[in-house]
């Protein structure tokens, strides 16, 4: 994994916080299940239903945006590595304007001989 492009490890992680997401929101909706099921009153079974599927429709929507939010992540970083890639260095090299940096250290390296 050290090898790895992030953006291969960034959809990576959006998969698995994807799946744990979706289980954790299908342990959710299967007790609201189950406690549609156990409820007395009609009113309140409905109610416990229509909150399962609030949950799952809920989770699907985050799920969603989770994942297009890596995506944008993975692909703008692939982006800019390609260019940084394609991008030529170019080092430029200091001068001294009119030789007055060189003759100010000169003149600190005598100073510091006399001392």
């Amino acid at each position: 994994m050290a090898e790895a492009d992030l953006d291969v490890v960034i959809r990576q992680l959006a998969r698995q916080l994807h799946a744990g997401l979706m289980t954790r929101a299908k342990e959710r909706r299967d007790r609201f299940n189950s406690l549609a099921a156990k409820a007395k009153g009609k009113e309140t079974g409905e109610r416990f239903k229509m909150m399962a599927k609030a949950t799952m429709e809920q989770a699907n929507a985050a799920a969603k945006r989770l994942q297009m939010s890596a995506d944008n992540v993975a692909d703008s970083y692939a982006r800019s590595m390609r260019l940084a890639a394609s991008t030529p260095v170019t080092v430029k090299a200091e001068k001294a304007k009119d030789g007055k940096p060189a003759k100010k250290a000169a003149k600190k390296a005598k100073a510091k001989k006399k001392t």
